[in-house]
């Protein structure tokens, strides 16, 4: 069975118990290990990471990267986790089981350099690189041996170890046939793991897998299986094709392949945003209208000059709303035509939010644009029953040119101060 030392990358033909080079037990062995080149990388709690990468002094203490008392925790670290702190919880139980954790506010743009840094380092292997988010990414390394001189199990390793030592973060790797089990299997040996799921054992390995293992279930679609007697794969499997997406529809087809460990989807650089929303969690709970309208506005800005700023153009507006109990409410809108402009965001999810019978309270509110196509630089002209839409327009845009010439603070509209 063939094996690698992720510690010093050396290649044995057999596997030993610890490496006969450096003498270290951080070894990872598969039949297949040299014929897998579909790999998911998932950095070790990412934000929190930097976090103690950037202040060693927070090394061993429970850090928590997330919002205040009313937000929701982004991400901990390791140490948060044995507490049971866990991402998106909300902050309150977060400090309930771990009181002596450090909360840090999140630094999005700092760790979206971080990201850059890492995604140039994968880009060395292979053009093939379909990010997830800023922590995490496939990658398809077929074809690449020849280039590098080594497989890609040995590429991944490398990664791995150039990442840690050069920009101070951990990743876990998966390596398997298809994207849905590499990444399963780069979950199986958090932190600093290195998991194969050959193709031989793939149905062994999911054969008694909960169904909530499957991409796309959720709560909903785990209840629905669930009433049904869908429990496991196992039941998955048994139940077959047909009456799969009877009771599904189409994602039942697809639910059925993933239960045999079949994903035919290719690993697609740069696979475009499927929607651009901002939101914000308040620090008291927020019924009036007015006040909610107030946060509405200043979101729908932030949305909009992130459309602009990646040249995209959305045919529907939504507004997101969470109640004081957590659970989410959200609406939406489709446009007469397509826009990227704060103003007309504003106005859809005002009237989306006007509209609403509940009154509250809420203690989160969100706007954004989805169905996204690249922008084609058309404005709204106005028309009987909006005359001032295009005058609108126009302002916004000279608002922006004044923002790119002298800073954001340069100018704003009444309602955002």
């Amino acid at each position: 069975m063939p094996a690698l030392c992720r510690d010093c990358l050396s290649l044995f033909d057999t596997a030993p118990a610890r490496c006969p080079r450096c003498g270290r037990g951080r070894m990872v062995a598969h039949p297949e290990l040299m014929q897998l080149s579909v790999a998911h990388l998932d950095c070790d709690s990412f934000y929190a990471s930097v976090e103690k990468r950037d202040n060693p002094e927070l090394a061993s203490r429970p850090v928590i990267v997330g919002g205040g008392t009313r937000g929701v925790v982004s991400t901990c670290c390791y140490i948060a986790r044995i507490s049971g702190v866990r991402s998106a919880m909300p902050m309150f139980q977060a400090l309930k089981l771990c009181p002596d954790a450090v909360v840090i506010r999140p630094r999005t743009a700092h760790y979206a350099e971080v990201s850059r840094a890492i995604r140039e380092r994968m880009a060395a292997l292979t053009p093939l690189i379909e990010p997830l988010s800023l922590d995490e990414a496939f990658l398809d390394l077929t074809g690449t041996e020849r280039l590098h001189h080594a497989p890609p199990a040995l590429q991944m390793a490398r990664l791995a170890h150039e990442i840690e030592a050069e920009l101070g973060v951990t990743v876990s790797i998966g390596l398997s046939h298809n994207k849905f089990l590499a990444k399963i299997a780069s979950d199986l040996d958090k932190p600093r793991g290195f998991s194969v799921i050959g193709r031989a054992e793939t149905a062994d390995f999911l054969r008694d897998k909960p169904v909530s293992i499957l991409w796309g279930v959720g709560e909903a679609t785990r209840a629905t299986l669930g009433r049904a007697g869908l429990r496991t794969l196992a039941d998955v499997r048994r139940a077959g094709l047909r009456r799969l997406v009877e009771r599904l529809g189409p994602s039942g087809e697809r639910l059925w392949q993933l239960s045999h460990g079949e994903d035919h989807r290719r690993v697609t650089p740069d696979a475009p945003l499927k929607s651009v929303s901002k939101e914000t969690t308040f620090d008291t709970d927020i019924s009036d209208r007015a006040a909610l309208e107030r946060h509405l506005w200043v979101l729908c800005e932030q949305a909009a000059d992130r459309m602009k700023a990646k040249g995209l153009q959305g045919r529907t507006a939504t507004l997101k709303l969470r109640r004081a109990d957590f659970s989410a409410l959200s609406r939406q809108q489709r446009l007469e035509e397509p826009s990227q402009l704060a103003d007309t965001l504003f106005r859809v999810t005002q009237g989306l939010l006007a509209a609403l019978p509940e009154k509250g309270p809420f203690r989160l509110i969100g706007a954004g644009y989805t169905d996204l196509t690249a922008a084609d630089g058309r404005d709204p002209v106005g028309d009987l029953l909006d005359p001032q839409a295009g005058a609108r327009a126009g302002a916004e845009r000279a608002m922006d040119r004044i923002r790119a010439r002298f800073g954001k603070e340069a100018i704003s509209r009444g309602r955002g101060l």
